[in-house]
């Protein structure tokens, strides 16, 4: 896969989803963006999408519960929260994030009706900035579909964006 600053490459490999982007930052910094609840909270989420809510105990075993909630008043899904709950599994500073990621209600219970993904982000150094990788594996070819037909890619490339933008934000202060 070829990647360049601002493009998102995605492919799709039988239950994994793997998508890549280069960002214009040192590596160290990227990882700290998924790092924290103050960076999260300015950058994740899709176009009308802000967290609402990052609770996050960066460590292994430890839980990031999160909502997303539709404030764009010109979208379909004006006013409704999409909440997450993630269990990190590995942390190696400031090479590698692995979690398990599900759909969750506002307590923080797995939607069981939903996919359940295991999601690893690479933070590679690469040419003065920062390749990261997303692998993210889903129990079945089916909950991939779901995912996909739900716009992830799409979704992932507004998220993505507005990291750059952050990141690019934390660097000219």
């Amino acid at each position: 896969m070829n990647s360049t600053t601002n493009k998102l490459v995605s492919k799709v490999e039988g239950r994994e989803l793997v998508l890549e982007r280069v960002f214009d930052a040192p590596r160290e910094l990227v990882f700290e963006a998924f790092a924290k609840a103050e960076h999260l909270m300015r950058w994740f989420g899709t176009k009308g999408w802000p967290l609402t809510v990052c609770n996050i105990d960066f460590r292994p075993g430890g839980i990031w519960h999160y909502c997303m909630k539709c404030v764009d008043e010109s979208q379909e899904y004006f006013g409704q929260e999409s909440w997450g709950r993630a269990v990190f599994n590995e942390i190696v500073e400031p090479e590698r994030i692995v979690y398990t990621d599900a759909f969750s209600d506002a307590e923080g219970n797995v939607n069981e009706n939903m996919p359940v993904a295991r999601v690893t982000l690479d933070f590679v150094k690469h040419d003065g900035k920062t390749k990261l990788i997303s692998r993210t594996q889903y129990a079945t070819e089916e909950g991939l579909k779901a995912v996909l037909d739900m716009g992830v890619i799409q979704g992932i490339n507004e998220t993505w964006n507005s990291l750059a933008d952050f990141l690019a934000d934390l660097q000219n202060k």
